[in-house]
């Protein structure tokens, strides 16, 4: 039986014969796939406090708030009400609170609370605990060359989306500014 969305619905689909991708294309492709899974795994490991929900939507927040739930969702491309869940258990938590919309506007909007930071920058210093681990025989050169290659593939990403992310001021010669932005 055919169900929308399974390996059947590939027929046809893309502008390019899987034979026609470049090689490198695939090398890339199967890099992030692995990546993705060693981020997976190591956002299990010990003394993490927010799970990656959490750790995302408040990194949104930290950079851009107050946030109303529609312009949460729409930053991440998700259902209101999937949001609406996630943010409500943050809330529950203390991690974020619930603020007035200074335009006057109906929706509710929504900051990171003190502990809701904290929780944050504990989370965060691990993640760079461990890429430090892992870099740590790496020159400096080769660091700020994947920081960069980093910094524009998710750029790239983020034009083709029509959607430029925030970013936190690196306070050194890369710009974090979001896409099309003054550097």
């Amino acid at each position: 039986m055919h169900k929308e969305g399974d390996a059947s619905d590939l027929a046809g689909k893309g502008d390019r014969a899987v034979s026609d991708r470049s090689p490198v294309t695939s090398e890339i492709e199967y890099e992030l796939a692995l990546l993705s899974r060693y981020y997976a795994v190591a956002n299990q490991r010990r003394g993490r406090l927010l799970d990656r929900s959490a750790y995302i939507i408040l990194g949104r927040l930290e950079v851009e708030s107050p946030a109303s739930l529609r312009m949460l969702a729409e930053a991440f491309r998700l259902d209101i009400s999937t949001v609406n869940r996630q943010v409500s258990s943050l809330l529950k938590k203390g991690l974020v609170e619930q603020v007035a919309d200074l335009d006057g506007g109906a929706a509710r909007r929504f900051r990171p609370t003190a502990l809701g930071l904290e929780c944050l920058e504990a989370d965060r210093a691990l993640n760079e605990e461990g890429i430090e681990l892992v870099l740590g025989a790496w020159g400096e050169a080769d660091i700020r060359e994947l920081r960069d290659c980093l910094v524009r593939f998710n750029r790239s990403v983020e034009q083709c989306e029509g959607a430029p992310w925030p970013r936190r001021d690196a306070g050194d010669d890369q710009s974090m500014s979001p896409v099309g932005g003054s550097t």
